[in-house]
This record gives C-alpha cells, structure tokens and sequence, in this order.
C-alpha cells in the first residue's frame, strides 16, 4: 500500500477535462481521468465519464470505495440490482465489491460524473466478463480506447 499521509511534493494544478485526453469506453461513454498517480495523486483518483443519449456501462465492480456525483443531466444507477433515479449533484457511495453500473436516463440529452475512488490501487471488475483491470491502466490508452 502506498504511503499517503506524507507531503507532496507535486504543485498545486488546475484540471480542466476539456484539455486533457478522452478514453472511448464503448456504448456512448467516454472517460476523462484528471486527478491520477501520474498527475500527482497521493490518496484517491477522480475524473468525468460523459455519457451519450441513452447510453450505459456495464455492470461492474471495484476493490475500494467510489463515489459517483451526477454534474450534468439525470441518470440511473444500479446498484446491487436495485436501480434508483438520480438528478443534478445526487451523490452514490458504493463500497468495494458491490455490482452496480449508470445508465444516461435521456434518449436525448448527455449526462456526466464525476467519480471519486479511494485507492490510486483501485481496479474494476466486469461483471459480465470477469476481466480486471487497474483504473490508473486507463490513462495509457488512447483517445480510442486502444493501448498506446
């Protein structure tokens, strides 16, 4: 486990996910990792998943807490089988392990996150595949979603 209670030596920046590259994740949504490992991250990982008219990710799992707020549009998520409604700042906290997934709740509007996990160590499992993979691997694909 990495030591986060020491002082960064990182400086202080400003994010702006319009500038910084984009990870095509299929089916409508694409992913914008900002805080990271690489960019100075000590304690947690954050960024924005943009989802397209109706569009969803799959049913999913994590080994560390997430937390999701909904910056744009209304959405609904399924969590442990049970989907609720959520609007504008509606915040989830999903511990580690349980399934759940977002879904865009418009056919015409875009919805956005904002998510939050606790561990720079954090990994997703699908559901549906069983695939892992670590969440700071994302920020090697490119804007295609395909290794760089």
């Amino acid at each position: 486990m990495r030591d986060t209670t020491s002082i960064s030596s990182w400086k202080p920046v400003i994010f702006r996910p319009d500038e910084l590259p984009t990870i095509d994740r299929g089916n409508g949504a694409r992913t914008t990792p900002m805080v990271t490992s690489a960019r100075g991250g000590t304690g947690f990982l954050n960024g924005v998943t943009t989802f397209e008219p109706g569009a969803a990710i799959g049913l999913h799992t994590h080994n560390c807490v997430e937390s999701v707020m909904i910056i744009e549009g209304d959405a609904i998520v399924d969590i442990n089988g049970e989907e609720t409604p959520l609007t504008l700042h509606d915040t989830t906290f999903v511990p580690a392990n349980i399934p759940h997934r977002f879904k865009n709740a418009s056919d015409t509007n875009r919805m956005r996150i904002l998510w939050t996990y606790a561990s720079l160590d954090a990994t997703r499992t699908l559901i549906a595949s069983g695939e892992t993979g670590r969440i700071d691997a994302e920020q090697a694909l490119d804007t295609k979603g395909r290794s760089a």
